[in-house]
């Protein structure tokens, strides 16, 4: 069974897993670049090593620990505290259907046992 990160193509449109980690990378880079600083560099202040960091830039592959790293050096954890965050609400509407579906979703839960 493929899933979305596999070599099958899954293009909504630029919102797409392969797309973001490209330009995740590639940003990456322009910071690295933008701090005078080359990949060996990097990879000594990161303790990631420079062929992941090779990897990273050129094939788009890396450990989200390693990205981790990476972001310490270049400043860029903040980014990562918005991932997955409480969805913020527009209105008291929006909050009563959160609060709905969190309750059906409980009850089939507890039906089940």
């Amino acid at each position: 069974m493929d899933n979305i990160l596999s070599d099958n193509e899954f293009i909504l449109d630029d919102f797409n897993p392969k797309s973001i980690i490209k330009e995740i990378a590639n940003r990456v880079k322009a910071r690295r670049i933008e701090l005078n600083l080359t990949q060996q560099q990097l990879a000594n202040k990161s303790g990631v090593s420079y062929g992941s960091i090779k990897r990273f830039e050129t094939k788009h592959e890396i450990s989200l620990k390693n990205l981790l790293m990476i972001a310490v050096v270049l400043n860029a954890t903040d980014e990562f505290k918005l991932l997955f965050t409480q969805k913020q609400y527009k209105s008291i509407d929006d909050i009563i259907v959160m609060s709905e579906k969190r309750n059906r979703q409980r009850a089939s839960k507890n039906e089940k046992k």
